[in-house]
């Protein structure tokens, strides 16, 4: 990977990571404690959520689209916030989480903290149009029953994208990312990457499949650049287990180039699909750097200039 991860003690805050980190924690606890459950077999509050996170896109001075489609005999949406290109629009960024939740969870770091992680990034760039066009997407249907079936969120979205014609050049996928630790013994990993990655889980990762190789090296460099924070980056085979675990999976799908952000999940996080997965666990000071960090990363997929 390009650059070298940050190490050693971290900066102090400034003001705006400050404010940042209030922000996240802020949704994240809408979502988690006052929502609660979001899916379809808690359709009231899938509605609810719905309804929280169009009202905050449209806060931030964005015309929301929805996708919506019906499973279950309940309706499902997915959000779409778009920024138009200035010069080279036909070339799009999406950036995208899914705000569903698993089964009785509260979903707090999954998906909360990527939720609230997008919502960030787009009132970040909501009055900073780039040269490409930027897409903040937020998906439904994520979770099990629905994971890697047809009436996946994210799938329905991507396969959209590809019927239309759409010129997605990247696609980042912020996914439960909200947990750290400095512990040895922290991190795990499936075989063989224990041996090439670090023991503390206080990273985040970006992570793609083979043919998004180049799109993971830009994302680690941009980030490495924009941010002093750790961070690693990998391109395995699907292979390696839970390496799709995410709504990058969809778009890998439709042969577009796409990268996961994330804190590793279950490879770090004990609570994941747990009821105990609650607002309280997730670091959101560590959250607003990477947020800051992404900003970067965002900024460079969206110049324009030669592939």
């Amino acid at each position: 990977m390009p650059g070298a991860s940050h190490s050693g003690t971290l900066p102090t805050l400034t003001e705006v990571q400050v404010r940042l980190a209030a922000g996240l924690k802020r949704d994240v606890t809408t979502l988690a404690t006052e929502i609660g459950k979001r899916n379809v077999s808690h359709p009231e509050g899938l509605a609810r959520a719905e309804a929280y996170l169009t009202r905050r896109l449209s806060e931030a001075g964005y015309e929301v689209s929805r996708q919506t489609y019906t499973v279950g005999g309940v309706e499902c949406s997915n959000l779409i916030a778009e920024l138009p290109g200035t010069t080279d629009p036909d070339r799009i960024v999406v950036v995208g989480a899914h705000y569903d939740s698993v089964h009785e969870c509260p979903a707090a770091n999954d998906n909360g903290s990527g939720v609230a992680a997008t919502l960030a990034l787009a009132q970040a760039f909501a009055d900073r149009p780039q040269p490409r066009t930027i897409r903040f997407v937020l998906f439904v249907n994520e979770e099990p029953p629905y994971f890697w079936t047809s009436k996946m969120g994210s799938l329905v979205y991507a396969k959209a994208c590809r019927e239309r014609g759409d010129r997605v050049i990247a696609m980042l996928s912020l996914e439960t990312m909200g947990y750290y630790s400095d512990e040895p013994g922290s991190q795990h990993y499936p075989p063989p990457l224990s041996v090439m990655y670090p023991s503390r889980g206080d990273f985040i990762a970006f992570i793609g499949n083979y043919s998004s190789r180049a799109l993971v090296r830009q994302c680690v460099g941009a980030f490495r650049q924009h941010a002093e924070f750790p961070s690693e980056g990998a391109a395995v085979t699907m292979a390696v287990p839970r390496i799709g675990s995410s709504d990058h999976w969809s778009f890998w799908k439709q042969g577009y180039r796409a990268v996961m952000v994330t804190d590793t999940a279950p490879y770090r996080y004990k609570h994941y699909h747990k009821l105990t997965d609650t607002p309280e666990k997730l670091d959101y000071e560590r959250m607003a750097r990477v947020v800051e960090g992404l900003e970067g990363v965002i900024l460079d997929l969206s110049a324009a200039r030669d592939e």
